[in-house]
């Protein structure tokens, strides 16, 4: 399965490697493979990184307590003191290293740094509370992303998957109703 790139955060696309969590929720990081798989295909993460089933299960980890943040504030809640905990303690870790060269800039470092990075993202995201963090209004999807839109009007995660669907599907009602 292919990972979707929509959020407008790294932070908030690793959130989406879980899918439909209200309904048929999947694990789309399986193994470590999968997991370098994601960084390899995360714009602005270094290519490849090697992850262990420990990162692997650190990367889970932030995810899980990035995820709970940001339904936490999409809720009006206070951040949940474990979560703030992981993302923070994450925070902290060595950064990635970046050097100047022929064709831009190259981003090195391991797992750890990556997830460093991650979490540092998440920070910056969920700390400016004018961020339009929101969830897809597609009643099965739970993807969450910014909403850097005009008017901050975007409704779905992305037109691809949801937007056409939901789009597709009022098309097909509307159709019934005219024809019924």
């Amino acid at each position: 399965m292919g990972f979707a790139f929509v959020s407008g955060s790294a932070a908030l696309d690793l959130v989406g490697t879980v899918t439909w969590r209200r309904t048929d929720p999947t694990e789309l990081l399986t193994g470590p493979a999968d997991l370098a798989r994601w960084f390899d295909a995360c714009a602005g993460l270094p290519d490849g990184v090697t992850v262990t089933p420990e990162a692997l299960g650190r990367a889970r980890d932030l995810r899980e307590a990035v995820h709970r943040l940001a339904t936490d504030r999409l809720a009006g809640r206070a951040f949940d003191p474990a979560a703030l905990a992981v993302v923070n303690g994450t925070a902290r870790g060595p950064g990635l290293t970046v050097q100047l060269d022929d064709h831009g800039t190259r981003r090195t470092g391991d797992a750890d740094a990556v997830l460093a990075e991650l979490a540092r993202d998440a920070v910056a995201v969920l700390a400016d509370r004018d961020t339009p963090v929101k969830e897809c209004g597609r009643p099965a999807c739970t993807r969450l992303y910014l909403d850097r839109s005009r008017g901050a009007r975007r409704t779905w995660c992305g037109m691809d998957e949801c937007g056409n669907r939901v789009k597709a599907a009022a098309y097909r009602a509307r159709r019934r109703t005219v024809t019924g």
